[in-house]
């Protein structure tokens, strides 16, 4: 089964230069986003430069490579991998050389028709270098360039013949633009500093290089900044669809200080916990969360039932998320080095435990067997998710139905493996109070199996 996760993309056009510098401090924003690999492609007059390896933001660039790179318009990402493998040549921005130019393509999401479109184009002769939807994406944009009058209508005829998950920044030798599926699964936002023209993932972005935010890019929708500095929009290139947001940007991948949609992340965070205390009350002495996405929802569940929140568990600031570990040993050591309890906080004490969600169960367990051991009389643990019943085909690290623990056990049993007290998640009712300033709809699929689109079940990831 292939990793599935979400990925962050950034894009800039500063007719005062410096734009890979930007995308630097852009990319570090969103590097929660994605820790396996980073790359950043800029344009300077006509000539296109790319940088791009596995590994983080920090490691993959220097301040020799970023002067390298200078130009007036650049596109970065930070990935996680979605389809393909964590390779070197499959890390964005990809770039391609053709008969109209150069240009270059940052995505985040996952295609759910990507098989059958890369198949179609192979039997008319196509050569894929990567083995990754990005890939097949630039492939189409180069082929409805060939016959359209521009780059941004390329990418407008684009559109309609994908589905699935897809934000999109491309920029070619004279055009940055930005689009979003007609579903909205992911986020993009528009933001300015000076005459400067940003896109990003989320607006944590525009913050860390001192832009301000404009407005989020509509599903369906194609923005773009041409070299005359205007920002221009293109709307008719899909058939409006029932909005899909992904929920669980709220509830776990984007950061708290994050507005999407019309909806502060931190907020809709403590809301969760709102509506958990009242689902699951519990009668305890304290309530933790863990760290990081957890914290905001344990906040909310003190607030709601009135029981103390204090700090319960301390992490170790230089370990990744457990949540995208490639095996199943890495993660059981990867949660021993990350999270480390506050003996002070729990010994003798009744406690609630709020994580962000619970997929196989690997952590829970042994944050249960860690507060134990520090002298928690009691652990009640709950999460600010429901229970996961079906994978993800959209981008996000949901596993087949074999590995889903809710899948393969009673709420009892899940309990019993985990070792906790008692056991709560939040109801799939309750996801659209969390976000209610959000104008968008969700996508839930991970958690009801009713997904915005028709998908198939990809080869080698049995359900």
């Amino acid at each position: 089964m292939a990793i599935r996760e979400a990925c962050g993309v950034f894009g800039i056009y500063d007719p005062e230069g410096g734009c890979a510098h930007s995308t630097y401090y852009g990319l570090y924003a969103l590097q929660h986003r994605g820790q396996e690999a980073c790359g950043i492609a800029t344009m300077n007059g006509m000539q296109l430069q790319c940088h791009k390896d596995v590994g983080l933001v920090g490691d993959v660039f220097s301040r020799e490579i970023l002067d390298r790179l200078d130009g007036t318009m650049a596109v970065g990402h930070v990935r996680y991998s979605t389809t393909g493998g964590s390779q070197r040549e499959n890390a964005q921005p990809l770039t391609l050389s053709y008969v109209k130019g150069t240009f270059a393509v940052a995505h985040n999401g996952n295609l759910v028709n990507v098989e059958g479109l890369r198949r179609h184009y192979e039997y008319q002769g196509a050569i894929f270098h990567t083995s990754t939807d990005s890939e097949i994406i630039a492939y189409l944009i180069a082929q409805q360039r060939l016959h359209c009058p521009s780059i941004e209508r390329a990418v407008a005829n684009t559109l309609p013949q994908l589905s699935g998950a897809f934000s999109l920044v491309v920029m070619s030798s004279r055009k940055l633009i930005a689009a979003r599926d007609p579903w909205g699964f992911r986020p993009l936002c528009i933001g300015r500093r000076g005459r400067a023209w940003i896109f990003a993932s989320e607006s944590c972005a525009l913050d860390s290089v001192g832009a301000s935010f404009v407005r989020d890019v509509e599903p369906g929708e194609v923005v773009y900044v041409d070299l005359d500095g205007q920002l221009q929009s293109i709307r008719d290139c899909c058939k409006s669809q029932p909005t899909g947001l992904c929920i669980f940007e709220f509830l776990y991948f984007a950061r708290p200080d994050s507005l999407i949609d019309g909806q502060w992340v931190h907020d809709a965070r403590i809301l969760a916990g709102r509506c958990l205390a009242r689902e699951h009350p519990r009668a305890a002495d304290v309530v933790i969360g863990v760290p990081d996405s957890g914290l905001n929802a344990a906040k909310g569940y003190a607030m709601e039932s009135g029981i103390p929140y204090n700090d319960g568990l301390i992490k170790n600031r230089y370990v990744g998320r457990t949540f995208i570990k490639p095996d199943q040993a890495s993660r059981e050591q990867a949660v021993k080095l990350k999270l480390n309890p506050l003996r002070s906080t729990v010994e003798g004490k009744r406690v609630v435990v709020i994580d962000d969600s619970i997929v196989r169960g690997t952590t829970s367990r042994q944050l249960v067997g860690l507060l134990r051991e520090a002298g928690a009389k009691q652990v009640h643990m709950l999460s600010s998710a429901p229970r996961f019943l079906a994978p993800c085909y959209f981008g996000t690290d949901i596993p087949s139905k074999g590995e889903l623990m809710a899948c393969n056990h009673t709420l009892e049993e899940m309990r019993d493996l985990i070792g906790a007290d008692s056991l709560g998640f939040l109801s799939p009712d309750s996801l659209p109070q969390i976000a209610p300033r959000c104008s968008r709809g969700f996508c839930t699929g991970c958690f009801t199996e009713r997904y915005p689109v028709p998908v198939e079940e990809p080869e080698g990831n049995p359900a």
